[in-house]
Parts: structure tokens; C-alpha cells; sequence
């Protein structure tokens, strides 16, 4: 990353869960952050707001990803928000975090599911950062956040399964790609997180909650911060070494 830079990140899917948290700890660890959202304004502002809280910067950007000229209204709105916070739109950290899930198996799945989920999950991120390219500095930081669903067999989610294992494909590729630029590009495979994705779901059904928190060699469900505690050290010098690689954050569920 350029020296004495101040350091700029984007997040997509930012506002909430993971992104929300991952969007939380780079602000607080000195970036200036774009906090992509799709519709929820309230969660992209709180989010916004707790990084302000906590003495950093961070600007919301709002689009909904999938239609044809969402990559390009994206990268727009991210370059305005960089020259009006930080006066330039090089760019340092991007984390490719926005997904969408596909609960269905071999017999239920259709074309229709199986676009959504790869055109969300798969071509987002892949045109993001080919938009993105220029603007990204030598030595910067991509990380994209998969699942560990690729690894563990899951069939009522394969769609969704399919779409990480082509996004951890991705990853292994853009990595030698990039290498010559000093530019590191990870990926980071959660295992069941407790956002409010699934909080409602584990209150209703407590026995889901325990039978995960027992997977893990813990004994508890994994929060928010344990990944965005591991994307905070791959996006820093400290990981300059780094790249091409998997961490799986499950808290060694499924060993």
C-alpha cells in the first residue's frame, strides 16, 4: 500500500452481519470505508455512524447488485465518496462480502435460482474487481468471503455451495494475477455466524443453535467479530505474505 497513504477500503454488503462488523473493525483500524448496501439505508447510516463513534470515517454507497449497470453505479458512487472523504479514489482494501443465500436441493432447484445466486456471488465480485482494477493501489488487499459450505457437503443449499466453490476459484486465480502488484487476494470460509440472518431462525428452533455451537470445538456459535477479526489481519501488512489461501473461521466445526 502506498506509503503514508491514509488507507481506503470498500465493503460490499457492509450495513449488516458480518459486513456490518467487518465495515466496524477497518474503520476502527484507520481506513476510510465505503459501506456498500443494497435497500436498508437505516443499517447502512448505523453502520456509518458506529464507525464515526469510534473515531474513523465511512461513507454509505447504495446499490443493488445483479442488474447490468449495478458494477458501474457501484464503482461511481465509491469514486465520489473517496474524493469528496479522502481527495482521490485510489483504493486499498476490497472485501467482496455481499451474498445471497439458495435453499434448494438437486430436485428443487431452477435455472432461475441458479442464475440469482451465481450473478450475486460469483459475477458481482469478478466484475467489481475488474472495474475496480485501476483504482485499487499496488500492495492492496482483496479478500472474498466464501463459506464452508464449498468443503462440508450441504445439499438443501447447493446452489449456494456451488456459487463459493467458484468464488474461492476466483480467488486462487486473481492471486497469481495480481502477485506481481503486491496485491494479496484470500479467501475467508465462515461456518454457521450469529447474525441476524439466521438469529431468528436459532430462536425458534434453539435445538439448530445447539446442535452448531456443539460442531465446534468450542462449544458456542461463531459471532460476527471472529471473522472480522481475520479479514482485519489479511488486509494488513502484517498478511503481506499471504495470498491464494483459504481460512476457514468455524471454530473448527466439522473437523
Amino acid at each position: 500500500m502506498a506509503g503514508g497513504a491514509l488507507r481506503t477500503a470498500l465493503v460490499t454488503g457492509g450495513s449488516r452481519g458480518i459486513g456490518r462488523a467487518i465495515t466496524e473493525r477497518l474503520g476502527r483500524s484507520g481506513a476510510v470505508v465505503a459501506v456498500h448496501y443494497g435497500r436498508d439505508a437505516g443499517a447502512a447510516a448505523q453502520a456509518v455512524e458506529a464507525v464515526r463513534a469510534a473515531g474513523g470515517r465511512a461513507f454509505p454507497v447504495r446499490t443493488e447488485l445483479g442488474p447490468p449497470d449495478a458494477i458501474e453505479t457501484l464503482a461511481v458512487g465509491v469514486e465520489e465518496g473517496l474524493r469528496e472523504h479522502v481527495g482521490s479514489t485510489g483504493l486499498d482494501i476490497l472485501v467482496n462480502n455481499a451474498g445471497i443465500g439458495c435453499r434448494a436441493d438437486i430436485t428443487t432447484i431452477t435455472r432461475e435460482d441458479l442464475d440469482r445466486v451465481f450473478e450475486i456471488n460469483v459475477k458481482a465480485p469478478v466484475f467489481l474487481v475488474q472495474r475496480l482494477l485501476p483504482l485499487l493501489r499496488d500492495g492492496g488487499r482483496i479478500v472474498n468471503i466464501s463459506s464452508v459450505a464449498n468443503r462440508i457437503a450441504h445439499p438443501h443449499v447447493l446452489g449456494y455451495a456451488m456459487s463459493k466453490g467458484a468464488l474461492e476459484a476466483f480467488s486462487r486465480s486473481l492471486a497469481a494475477q495480481l502477485g506481481p502488484r503486491g496485491i494479496t487476494v484470500n479467501t475467508v470460509a465462515p461456518g454457521l455466524i450469529e447474525t441476524d440472518l439466521h438469529r431468528e431462525r436459532l430462536r425458534v428452533h434453539p435445538e439448530d443453535a445447539e446442535e452448531a455451537a456443539a460442531m465446534t470445538v468450542f462449544g458456542r456459535l461463531g459471532q460476527a467479530d471472529d471473522v472480522a477479526d481475520v479479514v482485519e489481519f489479511l488486509a494488513s501488512a502484517r498478511a503481506r505474505w499471504i495470498t491464494g489461501e483459504r481460512v476457514e473461521t468455524t471454530g473448527g466445526a466439522y473437523l
